[in-house]
């Protein structure tokens, strides 16, 4: 399908062969995040989350200057210029925010250029990182006398653990994709030429495998990454016996024993 235009063309969204895509469409100020890009980031994803043929999502930044290279300061002095404001800029970016982190199928975040302060965020919320060598990473609150929230910080420290977290946060400087590849925050370096190719693998691999074994194992890490009070057992266990309950199920079963590749439908 051709491009789907959300916020007013700063969001691109299209599907091809089990595959969403968002593209992070503002290239003159290196794909930042405006409030209404994350309200159209929120729709793209509704619209993938609709088509049961979208096995995955990538998201990226148009051109091969940045990922995202953070929120759009020049809203700050009218979004984000005191405490108040801030809180009214959560509350316009949350839903955004919230359909990312909470979004029940893959999601791969294909990095290259800049991807800094909000963008790491919205790349840290992803499922599988891949980032060219040259993607530049960095968290450049210290520099600008702001603080990120607990969500963000603590998917920062289960990334890389405290040590790492401190002193991405505390120096506010910047980082190369081989030292986010040895600290745990991307999970493969690849030479830019061979990005697009390599996530085309990842997705292909993706969109063959079963759904619900999918969602089932994402629901499953990040609740492992939870408080064990916030952990819903009953909806893992559920889903658990979903899936082997499932014609997916039977069909792996079969393509295996008939040594061919099954035909998963979701169901």
């Amino acid at each position: 399908m051709s491009n789907i235009e959300f916020a007013e063309g700063k969001i691109l969204a299209s599907i091809s062969q089990g595959v969403g895509r968002v593209v992070f469409n503002q290239p003159e100020k290196r794909n930042a995040m405006s409030v209404n890009m994350w309200e159209g980031l929120g729709q793209a994803l509704d619209l993938f989350a609709e088509d049961s043929a979208v096995r995955c999502v990538v998201l990226q930044g148009a051109g091969d200057k940045a990922f995202v290279s953070g929120a759009d300061i020049s809203q700050f002095e009218k979004v984000r210029n005191n405490a108040d404001a801030q809180k009214e800029y959560d509350r316009l970016t949350s839903a955004g925010r919230l359909r990312l982190s909470t979004y029940e199928k893959p999601v791969i975040a294909q990095i290259r250029g800049f991807c800094m302060g909000g963008g790491l965020g919205i790349a840290m919320s992803t499922d599988i990182r891949i980032a060219s060598e040259d993607s530049q990473f960095g968290i450049p609150a210290a520099k600008l006398s702001i603080a990120y929230g607990f969500d963000m910080v603590r998917a920062l420290v289960d990334l890389v653990g405290p040590a790492h977290a401190h002193m991405i946060l505390m120096t506010g400087e910047r980082f190369d994709a081989r030292e986010a590849e040895r600290i745990g925050l991307v999970n493969r370096v690849v030479p830019a030429d061979q990005l697009d190719a390599t996530v085309e693998t990842l997705t292909a691999t993706l969109a063959g495998n079963a759904p619900l074994s999918l969602r089932t194992n994402k629901m499953t890490v990040k609740a492992v990454l939870q408080d064990a009070a916030d952990r819903d057992m009953e909806a893992i266990r559920a889903a658990m016996a979903g899936c082997f309950d499932s014609a997916d199920y039977k069909e792996g079963r079969r393509a295996f024993m008939e040594k061919r590749k099954p035909v998963f439908t979701g169901a």
